[in-house]
């Protein structure tokens, strides 16, 4: 890991086309990028994203503690009293630092390829480290027609509990999802006109999930959740919309105004439309794990001598292909090369090796402003060409994951596949 300061390089905001070009061409296609984090004011960090401990509250006590790493993400964090960048990853090269936002919207298709372009305009989605002391709030994220009422979008999302992260789960990890088959909407109601006496009840409907590194979920929009402390790899789409339903955890008191803050102002206080923002046939789903629970599935022709790539994150929301995710291992000495169907962000979570021409080096210990070699964006030509994967460590694998946009892998498995690999 190199010590330089991100903040030390110079700030380009516009004409930062010519610099992606350079960089691609020095690299092989690939572009470096800088940590992003992310403090939340009602939540604890879990401590296990290598930022140094006198950085936690590096934001200001009243932000909160730094509880997230943003990859490869053009998404702005929905905090108040955000930081005018908050959220958006910064692509570094030749002593220069510029948002991947500003570099997807002068390169384009050049970057994220022409499919994904042509429809968004934009790199649709993000992935997160996520990680806390407990669990939070019991929360939804806005499907795309509710979130278009407060001019933002919907946000279905995906986990992945990574071994390399959870060498501790902390104090709850099991997560809370969906409603117990059964629940009506009068006794949500009655949650939320409870909400000031306390611990308002909501969980008291729901059913929890242990939590098992290794493994993951896919949660659908409009779906209640409330995630617990393994921290988490979480390719989503591109939002950062939710209300939370939950008025108290672990004591701490969670504010209405989380709960109806992308619900248009004229409702806040209308009950039965925050009920209502519930999909009652997801949330009421008896086979709820069946239809939700991934395990990883090595991909078809990808377990050369010496390496395996693996789906972690598959299936589709609504019959979409929103996003998928991958974990590769390369074993000591080991060289691959490996192709895909589009672009993607990659993060390294074990190991040192190289990428193309880049080096990869997994840190241990980050400062606030530390740049870092962890970290990287794949443009789609690049990925399709192939990348090479070399690991040059003697003694321990090379571990990633990488997330992807959205049709990009349209030979991903369907959810449940992971059962066939068992037989």
């Amino acid at each position: 890991m190199s010590s330089a300061s991100v903040t030390d390089l110079t700030p380009v905001t516009s004409g930062v086309k010519g610099l992606v070009e350079d960089a691609l061409a020095e690299t092989g296609g690939l572009l470096r990028l800088a940590p992003c984090w992310v403090p939340r004011s009602f939540l604890q960090p879990g401590k296990r994203l290598k930022l140094h401990p006198d950085d936690l509250y590096a934001f200001g006590l009243h932000r909160g503690g730094i509880d997230e790493r943003w990859f490869a993400s053009t998404t702005p964090a929905a905090n108040d009293n955000r930081t005018a960048d908050e959220g958006l990853s910064y692509v570094v090269a030749a002593g220069r630092r510029f948002t991947l936002a500003a570099a997807v919207a002068e390169c384009g298709a050049g970057l994220i390829g022409p499919a994904i372009w042509d429809r968004y305009q934009r790199w649709p989605v993000y992935s997160k480290f996520f990680d806390n002391m407990g669990p939070i709030p019991h929360h939804l994220h806005q499907s795309q027609a509710q979130a278009r009422l407060v001019g933002q979008e919907g946000k279905p999302e995906s986990y992945y509990f990574p071994p390399q992260h959870n060498n501790v789960g902390n104090n709850f990890p099991y997560t809370f999802m969906g409603l117990e088959p059964g629940t009506t909407k009068a006794q949500v109601r009655r949650c939320l006109e409870n909400w000031n006496r306390g611990d308002n009840g909501i969980l008291d409907l729901s059913r929890a999930y242990r939590l098992k590194p290794g493994t993951g979920w896919l949660i659908p929009p409009s779906v209640l959740h409330a995630p617990g402390s393994l921290c988490t790899y979480e390719p989503q789409w591109g939002s950062d919309v939710f209300g939370m339903y939950q008025s108290l955890v672990e004591g701490r008191e969670v504010p209405w105004a989380l709960l109806v803050k992308d619900m248009p102002k004229e409702r806040h206080r209308d009950l039965d439309f925050i009920v209502d923002q519930l999909d009652w046939a997801e949330n009421l789903d008896p086979n709820f794990k069946d239809n939700h629970y991934l395990e990883p599935i090595p991909v078809a022709g990808s377990q050369g001598e010496g390496y395996c790539d693996r789906w972690i994150v598959y299936g589709q929301v609504k019959g979409e292909q929103y996003f998928t995710a991958k974990e590769l291992t390369v074993e000591p000495g080991v060289t691959c090369v490996i192709r895909d169907g589009g672009a993607y962000g990659l993060i390294t979570v074990q190991g040192q090796g190289r990428i193309n021409r880049l080096k990869l080096d997994c840190p241990k210990l980050i400062r606030f402003h530390d740049q870092t070699e962890d970290e990287v964006f794949c443009t789609e030509a690049t990925a399709r060409a192939g990348v090479t994967f070399e690991n040059t460590s003697a003694v321990e694998p090379l571990v990633m994951l990488r997330y992807f946009g959205p049709g990009v892998h349209p030979d991903a498995p369907a959810i449940g596949a992971w059962r066939l690999t068992r037989a």
